[in-house]
């Protein structure tokens, strides 16, 4: 081989471990995400025997860290209890005042700890974490749909709460039945920024 051929490949070499260096860098790297409040929707949905009661929350803030390599992920989503509604006032005062207590427990926080499966510019994953109600921690797994770009996120999660099980009132009287559990929608965006 000679001599210029030699320092060529030589720095062929240099070049592509440079970027092989750079590449697994970059994948390790931590990423911020930051929710977006407008842009971040928490809706609910409770049968009962006559109709489906469907209302929403709404996100008080959100900010996580995501670190690729490890699946490691932190940070906290808050939900602004008080804030629920379901479009008919006297179904909202009891929520409020007999099943979240939202008076006593303002705030419902999800703390993620970890990812299952490759987060990519769009994956299904499962988010698991510590999702707190009512005064009390319970640990869950959600699937999620992940989309991820440079420099913006969203996500859709979609879950069951057992709120009877987990020592709320069920609301239900002699005439009324409401199941004891109720599905979770949540479409969130934000941010994505490397600190």
């Amino acid at each position: 081989m000679r001599q210029a051929d030699w320092r060529w490949h030589a720095r062929l070499v240099a070049a592509l471990a440079f970027l092989v260096f750079a590449t697994e860098a970059a994948t390790a790297q931590d990423l911020a995400l930051r929710l977006d409040p407008p842009h971040t929707s928490i809706n609910f949905t409770l049968a009962d025997v006559l109709h489906t009661v469907r209302g929403s929350f709404l996100l008080e803030r959100g900010n996580l860290r995501f670190n690729p390599a490890s699946e490691r992920l932190s940070g906290e989503i808050v939900v602004n209890a008080k804030s629920g509604q379901s479009g008919n006032s006297m179904r909202d005062r009891k929520m409020h005042k007999e099943v979240l207590e939202s008076g006593q427990y303002p705030e419902i926080v999800f703390r993620p700890d970890g990812v299952e499966g490759a987060v990519q510019a769009n994956s299904l994953v499962r988010v698991h974490g510590i999702f707190s109600i009512h005064g009390m921690d319970h640990e869950v797994t959600v699937p999620a749909k992940v989309e991820i770009s440079s420099d913006r996120w969203i996500a859709s999660l979609h879950f069951t709460v057992p709120y009877a099980n987990w020592g709320m009132k069920n609301p239900s009287t002699l005439f009324l039945r409401v199941s004891g559990t109720v599905d979770i929608e949540v479409a969130a965006s934000g941010t994505v920024t490397r600190p």
